[in-house]
């Protein structure tokens, strides 16, 4: 199991690597695949960290069987957080 720090980097790093591969687009989507490989994350771990952003409300998520993630996608909520931490950063 994961470590709370742990945890919070994942829900991060999902964000950051869902943001950069739709470029901020909502229309677009990954698989949940594509976070897992890039990230090395952990699929316990990604799917945590799916479901706690979807009770965020800042992503939406089609689960497959066995509670992992196919297509992953921003809300609209999800894309403001980005941009926002975005222009704090530049």
């Amino acid at each position: 199991m994961a470590s709370l720090t742990e945890r919070k980097a994942y829900r991060e790093k999902t964000m950051q690597a869902l943001y950069e591969a739709t470029e901020g687009n909502r229309l677009l989507g990954v698989t949940g695949a594509k976070p897992a490989q890039d990230l090395a994350i952990p699929a316990e771990d990604l799917a945590a960290a799916c479901t706690y952003l979807v009770g965020e409300d800042l992503i939406t998520v089609d689960w497959t069987a066995g509670n992992t993630p196919a297509m992953v996608t921003l809300t609209h909520q999800g894309i403001r957080r980005m941009e926002a931490e975005e222009e704090e950063h530049s």
